[in-house]
């Protein structure tokens, strides 16, 4: 790698046809923060803005055989994982980033499926929850998902006591997962909560847009993975990640009949001749959120 090579980051994903999310999104991003983001397809979506369609799972082996190729040629800086779409292409994935341990983990768990597997739902939470989790340097999920994904069936595995989120949160961390980042659409708000084995770290609250955006996770997971392969450590890159999704979502487009779309270049379209700035620059003009609250 030369010295002006940018960071690498590898991406797990769909391949979805609108832009919003999966692959796509990941790299759109990477690129907008500075890293080279290269990808292994999952499964492949049927949509558009306003149908979510159909996935269709790729063969778990091609998965395994295509993140090799790319780790033995490339020094690759971080990971962020995204659909994963059936239990055996978890497997694979899990085996492949256990041989790279010292990089930065990104999951962001989605538990969509592809047609011909809709009963094995519980098969890829408990994939995910048994051999990703472990693995996991920092996990973007709300709390409907992070509850899925530890207790499916709503309770506790000792007692039958009904889950609570503190419940949840400590499951998770308890597993190995280093950081959480719990994230709430509310009225009016978004809210971000920071976890790790010690408890509540920081809580940010951004004002939220009216509209229906797709693809907010996994912007905001891949911004995280560039920002961690670029050195950051995970708070900081927890915040600044948060800022520049929030700019990215309120200059959101409608590029069809359905949901909004967040302008991950949302920089280049400012005064002046558009292109590349450093990471830093970037950040030092987004604008901070409604509230924050950091744990000392």
């Amino acid at each position: 790698m030369t010295s002006d090579t940018p960071p690498i980051v590898l991406t797990f994903g769909i391949f979805d046809p609108t832009g919003a999310s999966g692959i796509q999104a990941d790299l759109l991003t990477l690129a907008s923060m500075g890293c080279h983001g290269v990808s292994v397809l999952t499964g492949y979506a049927t949509r558009d803005s306003v149908d979510h369609g159909e996935i269709t799972a790729v063969d778990p082996d091609r998965v395994a055989t295509q993140a090799r190729m790319l780790l033995e040629d490339m020094p690759v800086a971080a990971f962020k994982i995204g659909a994963t779409v059936r239990a055996e292409i978890v497997s694979v994935i899990a085996e492949v980033v256990a041989d790279y341990d010292d990089l930065p983990l990104i999951v962001c768990p989605d538990f969509t499926l592809d047609e011909e597997h809709v009963l094995a739902g519980d098969d890829l939470r408990d994939a995910i929850a048994e051999l990703l989790a472990p693995q996991t340097s920092l996990m973007v999920a709300d709390r409907a998902m992070i509850t899925q994904l530890m207790q499916s069936d709503g309770e506790s595995e000792n007692d039958g006591e009904p889950v609570t989120q503190e419940s949840v949160i400590a499951q998770l961390t308890d597993s190995g997962c280093e950081y959480l980042l719990l994230t709430e659409n509310t009225a009016g708000r978004y809210i971000n909560t920071l976890y790790n084995e010690e408890g509540e770290i920081r809580q940010d609250v951004f004002a939220r847009e009216a509209h229906s955006i797709l693809g907010i996770g996994d912007t905001l997971a891949s911004a995280i993975a560039a920002l961690l392969a670029s050195g950051y450590e995970p708070p900081d890159a927890v915040r600044e990640a948060q800022n520049y999704v929030y700019q990215a979502i309120r200059a959101s487009f409608r590029p069809g009949m359905g949901a909004h779309i967040p302008n991950r270049m949302f920089w280049s379209r400012g005064d002046g001749a558009p292109g590349i700035r450093p990471v830093s620059g970037m950040l030092a003009d987004i604008n901070p959120p409604m509230r924050q609250h950091i744990r000392h």
